[in-house]
């Protein structure tokens, strides 16, 4: 059973993953057992370039993002298991949570953050109900969202990034994931607002 499973490795699950990561010394965020599928192929940040993006050398790729994080994540916090080289195929209620269930293998979550791309070829059984046209693009693009309330789709179950309504910057993406760790770790908390902050 896991206490979280993020379903994307782009910006915003990543993000989502880093900062309950970071959290691992809190008494209400240790022995959680949290896992990532990195799935990254639909990813657009495969073919993204950043000249504008705050903290990043201009000409920086967006692969060059998506591998590097995936080794951030690794190095700083290996206690999240990455899980690569899955697609999640269906999710459905349980008992004490979710079902994923990817092309190779099931998991049971107690939470789970779908932060996986905003567009209509998003295939996952189990939230069709939640699927509408996407708020913040243009119609012609034909992206879609999962209908949410500041990113709670239903209890236990979230969603970031661009699937959450945003707009499709990176900056806003990531800030999304970590919104969504931060609501996580609140919960924990019980109700107490958290954020995490290294400071030197």
């Amino acid at each position: 059973m896991l206490d979280v499973l993020i379903i994307g490795g782009g910006a915003a699950g990543l993000s989502c993953a880093l900062v309950l990561g970071s959290a691992k010394n809190k008494p209400f965020a240790k022995n959680k057992h949290i896992a990532v599928i990195t799935h990254q192929k639909t990813s657009h940040l495969q073919t993204a370039l950043f000249n504008n993006v705050l903290g990043l050398k201009p000409g920086t790729t967006g692969e060059s993002i998506l591998e590097s994080g995936k080794k951030q994540l690794h190095d700083l916090y290996p206690h999240i298991k990455q899980i690569e080289n899955e697609k999640v195929c269906v999710i459905s209620k349980s008992t004490n949570g979710f079902i994923v269930e990817t092309n190779k293998n099931n998991y049971e979550a107690k939470l789970v953050v779908i932060a996986v791309g905003y567009t209509n070829l998003m295939t996952i059984k189990g939230l069709e109900n939640y699927i509408e046209p996407h708020p913040r693009t243009n119609i012609e693009k034909d992206r879609i969202w999962l209908k949410n309330t500041n990113h709670l789709i239903e209890d236990n179950l979230y969603v970031a990034g661009t699937l959450a309504g945003w707009r499709s910057q990176f900056a806003i993406a990531s800030g999304s994931g970590a919104h969504v760790a931060t609501d996580i770790l609140t919960l924990w908390n019980g109700g107490k607002h958290v954020k995490v902050h290294d400071k030197i």
